[in-house]
């Protein structure tokens, strides 16, 4: 009955086992990438491989030395020689590891921007597998391994193949190798093979589609660096490595004469090559230093550009709220002085003085065209501008600013021994100092002037219009007409006047009275009646 009861779940049961299990795959995968601090690579199925700061994923991560690894590009083959624990098995290690961990959904121990191509088959000869029971030598066990290697390679194969013609005679492996090598090309695959023989390296150098690669050797310390150097083929070092390690110089010396002239010549290219390899690696680093520093002065650069601009904007954005501020306090100071008048004019009818009548009248004007004065053109406190110089010298008549007080002053008499000027400020003198005062050029002065007096219009030589035509205007033409007129009725006393609106399609209209309604200087306003126009016009009274 309880195993009924469970059967009846158990196709729940397997989903969920099915679903724990892959989540179990994913959080493991996850796990595993962390840890070896992995990437995700960019996938392609041409055959491309480009590998930066690859690391085998089975060496320790604080031992490991990155290496940068390409095959597909420009070239299909890669022939890696150097000494032997130097590092030629585990790059080509590597390259298949990260191949089949691309093929399994895993993220790899690479660089960002790094490219895996997917292969159909992974073909690897790589060891030694010799066996009494089955009769197989080195060269034996190898060969048996490239027959199904050639049986299986196609374009979408990666043929990886360690120390390939090994174990037999040298001249014999070494040409046996290259026919290997061609006949894969052949078949399209992408080959990784490393070597000892020189005729590999001479192959490499001059057929098309395939490079040499190396493994760096420090001689001095007799230590591989494991530094995988694409297009440089590898030295066996033999020679300086026995020289290292105790062999006599007679010995080496002999050896030396017993090895072709040919293969001589051409480990002196190649130790050539190495040392302009090494001297144009150091002038890069160098190169890509400086180009870092300059790229840091270029960020430091911008930001204060930036900086200067947000400044620059800051300053002026106050100077537009200032000038606002400005404008303001001197409508008002404006308008005080329209009210004081028109209190004045109620007061002339009770009034009998005359002479006092006039005298409050220019005590009034007088203190409210001084107020609109000093709210429409501020003094700026000019004490702080000490790096402040005189244009020119000074002259008799001269207008100019006292730093220290901000008054306006004429010059009386030039500067003394003492450097002081004699200055006149009204109806007194004074002596300040030249450094003290700041020139005021004529033209702006009388500019100034100018527009000072222009503020206040006579009343006149205003005319008296009880009307106002905004017809043909636009709303805010209407509007700024409008508010215009009405500064102007109250400068000349007018109470009451008329609004031609137009009927229209009654825009006009309704804007005008909407800002009659808010107005704090209309006591009333209404649509005209038969006889004045009806809906074409508005009647308004003021305060």
């Amino acid at each position: 009955e309880l195993s009924a009861n469970v059967g009846s779940f158990a196709d729940s049961i397997k989903n969920s086992y099915e679903c724990a299990v892959e989540l179990n795959l994913i959080f493991a995968k996850a796990q595993l990438a962390y840890a070896m601090r992995a990437s995700v690579p960019q996938l392609n199925n041409e055959g491309i491989i480009e590998l930066r700061r690859a690391r085998h994923p089975l060496i320790d991560k604080n031992k490991v030395v990155p290496v940068d690894i390409s095959l597909g590009t420009d070239f299909d083959t890669i022939v890696i020689t150097g000494p032997n624990t130097g590092g030629k098995t585990v790059s080509i290690k590597t390259i298949g590891l990260m191949s089949l961990m691309a093929m399994c959904g895993l993220m790899l121990p690479v660089d960002d921007r790094s490219r895996i191509s997917v292969f159909d088959h992974v073909l690897a000869d790589i060891g030694d597998e010799q066996s009494i029971e089955q009769s197989l030598s080195t060269f034996s066990s190898h060969m048996t391994k490239i027959v199904k290697i050639l049986e299986l390679a196609d374009d979408k194969s990666l043929v990886l193949i360690d120390e390939l013609g090994a174990g037999t005679d040298p001249i014999e492996g070494a040409a046996l190798a290259v026919s290997i090598l061609e006949q894969l090309r052949k078949q399209g695959a992408k080959i990784a093979a490393t070597t000892h023989y020189a005729e590999l390296k001479s192959y490499a150098l001059q057929t098309s589609g395939v490079i040499n690669g190396s493994c760096e050797f420090d001689v001095q310390s007799l230590k591989p660096t494991y530094r995988l150097l694409i297009g440089i083929p590898g030295r066996s070092n033999a020679f300086a490595i026995s020289k290292r390690l105790g062999i006599s110089d007679e010995i080496i010396e002999h050896a030396q004469e017993l090895v072709s002239n040919e293969n001589v010549r051409f480990e002196d290219v190649v130790d050539r090559l190495e040392q302009s390899r090494a001297k144009m690696e150091k002038e890069r680093e160098e190169a890509e230093k400086i180009r870092e520093e300059a790229n840091r002065e270029l960020e430091k650069a911008q930001k204060l550009k930036a900086d200067i601009e947000t400044l620059r904007q800051k300053e002026l954005d106050d100077a537009k709220s200032r000038a606002v501020r400005i404008t303001e306090q001197a409508k008002r100071e404006a308008y005080q002085l329209l009210n004081d008048l028109e209190m004045l004019k109620k007061q002339q009818a009770k009034e009998k003085n005359a002479a006092e009548m006039a005298r409050r009248a220019r005590a009034v004007i007088k203190k409210d065209l001084n107020a609109i004065d000093t709210a429409s053109d501020p003094i700026v406190s000019l004490g702080n501008d000490e790096d402040y110089v005189l244009p020119r010298p000074l002259k008799i008549g001269d207008t100019v600013i006292i730093a220290d007080i901000g008054n306006e002053a004429t010059v009386v008499t030039l500067k003394d021994k003492k450097g002081l000027v004699t200055v006149q400020m009204g109806t007194m003198k004074t002596r300040v100092k030249e450094e003290n005062l700041r020139l005021i050029e004529k033209k702006s002065v009388e500019k100034k002037r100018t527009v000072a007096t222009g503020r206040m219009e006579s009343r006149m030589n205003m005319k008296a219009q009880t009307s106002v035509d905004l017809r043909g205007m636009t709303v805010e033409e209407g509007i700024l007409e409008l508010d215009r007129y009405i500064d102007h009725a109250l400068r000349m006393g007018i109470n009451e006047f008329t609004v031609i609106h137009g009927k229209g399609t009654g825009v006009l209209r309704s804007a005008v009275r909407d800002y009659l309604k808010k107005s704090k200087y209309v006591k009333t306003s209404r649509l005209g009646t038969f006889g004045e126009g009806e809906d074409g016009v508005s009647i308004v009274t003021l305060k």
